[in-house]
């Protein structure tokens, strides 16, 4: 049997695979990576660098500043994209690949795809050790990326040219796998790069990645329409899942016609629309009074597209009725089953539609769908009062959040990650479409606002993308400042300048700890740094200002609007303050034995705390 056969090195092989691979959106063809970033050096720049310079009028690949940086940003483009597109990212052995095991490890409690191409070692060993290559004393076959395996659903490492062929078939599937969807890594020796090899023509056809929909088993979907039949105070916890699965009118029409109230996770936060009057919003930790009440009571969830992270159950103290059930919608069966629930494995959107057929007509007891009608209007007020205009000289979070919301009302995407924040944004955005609330906060990486928000507006053009960022993550990972500049990619980015870790702060002081190493002024120090945030990133060609109000915060935003380039706002906030109504108990282990009577104390209300919790 004869086959035609192109004669490629490994790379170009990989560059010419990728640009064949495509999706449909909304009806239209388009390719499935939306680019790729790359920062080259000896272990990729003569290889994969080279190959990508080929297909550069057909595949973009961007520069960026820091390793961790694109790869965040990469991961926010496929969360932005619904998972339906996504990006790849390749970077040189050592140090450069390590740099993105953070981010694999973020895509990975994320369900999110990202093809991370790090370069590696010589597979022939003739230079061993070459430039940035470890030495295991134990293990030959050892490399730094291996650091990337327990972070990857999908790891290979390609030692002949021609293992790319299954390597990158194998990465398709996982990478748009509604069920093992997360990071891939194809950890790609530098020598096999450069080297050539007759692939078959056949491998560079081009495919149509269709999205998959599970069905729920019969068995399965007929219990868990038995149990919601019975149930007398139902709960949806929506999550992530909604979103990938684009449910949010099946959600929106399955809670109507069935009077069953929602509330959101961080990941599924914007399925509804905020105004949805069935939309209780955030549940759990940082939720609202609202959802927290209803789930307090439910004697039936339905988790759909959520995993039940602490968060989320309140560190499972949240559900106190004793004859809770719990049904679990997830494409993942790992998901589905977790404490005891009935699985129900489906497609959100599949299986929304498969129970209300089988419910019919069946809807709940209206005194419980008026419970959380009543409830949700004592929650705005609580929520205006928070976010209302201030003329403190050091506004809150919630204050800043209500500025940027009155400022900035249509077609904005918001995103955070880390600190106090998202929080305080779970409870008090009014998100008004699906994806217009970007949380990173499955792995609450701090550093991911910037590059993340950089990400998002590469996903959506046309979005105004507002970035909300304490002053310590903007501390660590702030570079894609300039990737923004350089791209024309302009984002908003609103910056609270707290003077610490204002957060984990307030954590240590709630657990009894005393105030230490958190804020600046707690710190061991010589002299505090009076750091000029608005000048650090008018230096990387940002526009800047630095507002010394709420008033003012809200005439900047109105004035840099329509900004075409990367804007950067400065606000000096209070570290104390956060709002108290809502949220819910967190499970942080206090110490037994303490020489400090305050930690003595909150010892005492964690162990009272303890008894609270739904074991298993």
């Amino acid at each position: 049997m004869s086959q035609k056969t192109v004669r490629l090195t490994m790379a170009q092989a990989v560059a010419r695979f990728l640009t064949k691979q495509m999706t449909v959106i909304e009806g239209e063809k388009t390719p499935i990576f939306g680019g790729v970033f790359a920062i080259f050096g000896h272990g990729n720049v003569a290889g994969i660098g080279e190959a990508l310079h080929g297909i550069k009028d057909t595949l973009p690949t961007y520069r960026a500043q820091n390793e961790q940086g694109m790869a965040n940003a990469a991961i926010a483009f496929a969360k932005a994209s619904f998972r339906r597109r996504f990006m790849a990212c390749t970077t040189s052995i050592g140090p450069g690949a390590l740099n993105m095991v953070t981010s694999a490890a973020l895509a990975h409690v994320n369900r999110l795809p990202v093809l991370l191409l790090p370069g590696d070692v010589f597979a022939n060993r003739r230079p061993d050790p070459v430039l940035q290559q470890i030495e295991d004393f134990g293990d030959g076959t050892m490399t730094v990326n291996d650091c990337f395996r327990p972070v990857s659903r999908y790891f290979d490492r390609i030692t002949r040219s021609e293992q790319i062929i299954p390597a990158l078939r194998r990465a398709m599937q996982v990478l748009t796998d509604p069920a093992d969807c997360g990071p891939v890594t194809l950890s790609l020796c530098q020598d096999v790069q450069a080297e050539a090899y007759d692939y078959p023509e056949s491998f560079f056809d081009e495919k149509v990645w269709a999205t998959r929909r599970l069905h729920p088993d019969a068995d399965e979907l007929a219990h868990a329409i038995t149990v919601l039949k019975a149930a007398r105070k139902p709960v949806i916890i929506s999550g992530g899942g909604v979103l990938y699965s684009e449910a949010s009118k099946t959600l929106a029409a399955f809670a109507e016609r069935h009077g069953i109230p929602v509330v959101e996770t961080q990941a599924g936060k914007s399925s509804l629309p905020h105004s949805h009057p069935l939309n209780m919003g955030s549940v759990g930790v940082t939720g609202t009074s609202a959802s927290n009440q209803m789930a307090e009571d439910a004697d039936v969830v339905l988790a759909v597209g959520s995993r039940l992270q602490d968060f989320t159950t309140g560190s499972w103290s949240l559900f106190k009725n004793d004859n809770l059930k719990i049904i679990g919608l997830n494409t993942q069966a790992f998901d589905a089953a977790k404490h005891e629930a009935l699985p129900l494995v489906s497609d959100a959107r599949v299986g929304l539609d498969a129970l209300s057929a089988g419910l019919g007509s069946h809807k709940v007891d209206t005194a419980w769908t008026k419970k959380a009608t009543d409830g949700k209007a004592e929650w705005l007020k609580a929520a205006d009062k928070a976010t209302a205009a201030t003329n403190a000289a050091l506004p809150s979070d919630a204050q800043v959040i209500g500025a940027v919301q009155r400022a900035r009302k249509e077609n904005t995407t918001l995103v955070c990650a880390a600190g106090g924040l998202p929080g305080e944004l779970h409870k008090l955005w009014q998100a008004d479409a699906p994806g217009s609330y970007h949380m990173e906060y499955g792995f609450s990486t701090m550093g991911y606002e910037v590059a993340g928000g950089l990400g998002v507006k590469l996903a959506r053009p046309d979005s105004d993308v507002i970035v909300m960022v304490g002053d310590g993550s903007y501390m660590m990972l702030n570079s894609e400042i300039a990737s923004s500049i350089m791209l024309g990619a302009k984002i908003t980015i609103v910056l609270l300048d707290n003077a610490g870790y204002g957060c984990i702060n307030r954590l240590q002081m709630a657990t009894g700890g005393a105030n230490f190493n958190n804020l600046l002024r707690d710190t061991h120090h010589v002299t505090l740094p009076a750091i000029d945030f608005a000048g650090h990133a008018a230096a990387m060609g940002a526009l800047t200002r630095k507002v010394a109000s709420i008033s003012e915060l809200e005439i900047a935003l109105k004035e840099t609007a329509g900004e075409s380039r990367t804007t950067v706002i400065v606000i000096d906030t209070d570290p104390l303050i956060t709002t108290d109504e809502g949220g819910n108990w967190w499970d942080v282990a206090v110490p037994e034995v303490s020489v400090r009577t305050e930690v003595n104390e909150a010892r005492k209300g964690y162990e009272k705390a303890l008894a609270s919790q739904r074991i298993g």
